[in-house]
């Protein structure tokens, strides 16, 4: 797998386009998983692993990579499933990943192949499915289903952020002026939904939540169906990037074409990798980016935006 991340340019052309390219893998038996390529630093056998005192099982230890120590997770044992057998660790692959401002490894069996995906294809996973609660979406490839795991979910399990916002802040936002418009909150993962919604009400806004890129558009279409502008109705719009059947550079990119939607602030928020953002930003015309999650620097960015309005 060494050619994952061949080059910058070649990935951000799929921007704008919701399109995505899933590297697919197994963790136990023949169900296909799969995670976003932005979201891989490297792909590699399964090196030495140390364990790590007191640490939970589903951390199986930690590996020194390219002068950085990472804890490698085993993503079978995260999402409930038994964990891959110590006699299969050097047979096994390690997948290194970039979420949330940290990197860590997720322990698989085995490594498929890349393919390359239209987000109208990535699907909510269907209402009582199996382990539902760990994941994000669904798609098929070659009439086999493929599972993509809600890792925020995995990664708040394992290594829970803070997700409250400081006493300081919380005051500042209560001496400010009553009267803001609500925020748009666009996120397929529940948890992330969670956190934001409790980061932004902290600070004494109104917030609502959409799905995906979909859902948000069609909220955007209706409130403005009578005439008015999106900016009637909302403060601003924080949308994740990787959701299914739109993504949020498809979103953007849809707002800043609609002249009734074009004049709304959009900030992405997302666990995607700062190593690409900046030129996707700027191709898809966002008004912000941050990276996921820190709540008092969400919550100092949203009071900025809104004090300048």
């Amino acid at each position: 797998m060494a050619g994952v991340l061949d080059s910058v340019n070649q990935r951000t052309q799929l921007v704008g386009q919701n399109r995505l390219e899933l590297l697919l893998f197994r963790l136990k038996g023949q169900q296909l998983y799969g995670i976003n390529v932005f979201k891989i630093k490297e792909v590699l056998q399964c090196p030495k692993l140390s364990s790590i005192p007191n640490s939970r099982n589903v951390v199986r230890g930690v590996s020194h990579i390219r002068g950085e120590t990472i804890p490698v997770i085993d993503l079978s044992m995260a999402i409930g499933m038994p964990g891959i057998p110590a006699e299969q660790l050097s047979t096994s692959f390690v997948i290194i990943t970039e979420y949330n401002r940290k990197t860590q490894g997720f322990l698989v069996s085995s490594v498929d192949r890349i393919m390359n995906m239209n987000w109208e294809d990535i699907l909510p996973p269907p209402k009582g499915a199996g382990r539902d609660m760990y994941l994000t979406a669904v798609t098929r490839i070659d009439d086999k289903l493929v599972e993509i795991i809600d890792v925020e979910k995995v990664l708040a399990e394992v290594s829970p952020l803070r997700e409250d916002v400081t006493q300081e802040l919380v005051t500042r936002g209560a001496e400010r002026a009553p009267g803001n418009r609500p925020v748009l909150v666009v996120d397929d993962s529940s948890v992330a939904r969670r956190q934001i919604e409790r980061c932004l009400t902290a600070i004494g806004m109104e917030v609502v939540t959409r799905n995906d890129g979909k859902q948000a558009l069609e909220y955007l279409k209706e409130i403005t169906a009578d005439g008015s502008k999106a900016g009637d109705h909302l403060s601003l719009i924080i949308s994740d990037v990787e959701m299914p059947e739109m993504d949020g550079y498809t979103l953007v990119t849809r707002i800043k074409d609609d002249p009734a939607l074009s004049a709304m602030y959009v900030m992405l928020h997302t666990s995607l990798s700062g190593v690409f953002n900046k030129a996707m930003v700027q191709k898809v015309g966002a008004d912000d980016f941050m990276a996921k999650f820190s709540p008092d620097e969400l919550a100092e960015r949203v009071m900025e935006i809104i004090d300048q309005q």
